[in-house]
């Protein structure tokens, strides 16, 4: 499976966003702290689709970001398009880890990978507080609904899809007809 398929069927949460000429800094290549910014690009997209920002928080509880990181595998340089991708890796009491990566249009290949440790925290008291089934539960359905959305329009656009997408399209679905 080439880097564009793996990056396509891992990340279901994608933004595209052009490097911009002042993302450079004086070496001639994106500066390390951008990446962090198209991190939190996806992350936020990812929030949003799960319907966890802004007016849809509920009792002043919302995810908040306790640590990140990023490894560096490709430099990018001004012009060139990436694509940012998202998903949760793990599930913890209080939070999620999110993993994070960066594919170069130029190149063709992930340039970056990172993760974030998010928490969930009542805004009110600053405390952290346990994920909810109901999210858990929410962040599992969106995501394969993402995938097996991805995957259909694939099938319209006559590709094939990957063949670990096919067993979503099949659940999917089923799904929607249950609906």
């Amino acid at each position: 499976m080439n880097q564009n398929n793996k990056f396509n069927t891992l990340y279901p949460i994608q933004v595209e966003i052009p490097i911009q000429w002042g993302d450079m800094d004086a070496f001639n290549h994106v500066n390390n702290a951008k990446y962090f910014t198209y991190f939190e690009s996806a992350r936020i997209a990812y929030f949003e689709k799960l319907g966890v920002l802004g007016s849809k928080i509920q009792d002043n509880i919302a995810p908040i970001l306790a640590e990140t990181n990023c490894r560096f595998k490709l430099p990018l340089h001004y012009p060139d398009t990436i694509r940012v991708g998202a998903r949760i890796s793990e599930k913890h009491s209080h939070g999620f880890m999110m993993e994070y990566a960066v594919f170069s249009h130029k190149h063709q290949k992930i340039s970056s990978i990172g993760t974030g440790r998010i928490v969930m925290l009542n805004y009110a008291t600053h405390e952290k507080v346990a994920v909810n089934k109901a999210l858990l539960e929410k962040i599992e359905n969106k995501a394969e609904q993402i995938l097996a959305e991805q995957a259909m329009s694939k099938i319209a656009d006559g590709e094939e899809p990957p063949a670990d997408q096919k067993e979503l399209i099949r659940w999917y679905k089923k799904s929607k007809q249950r609906r």
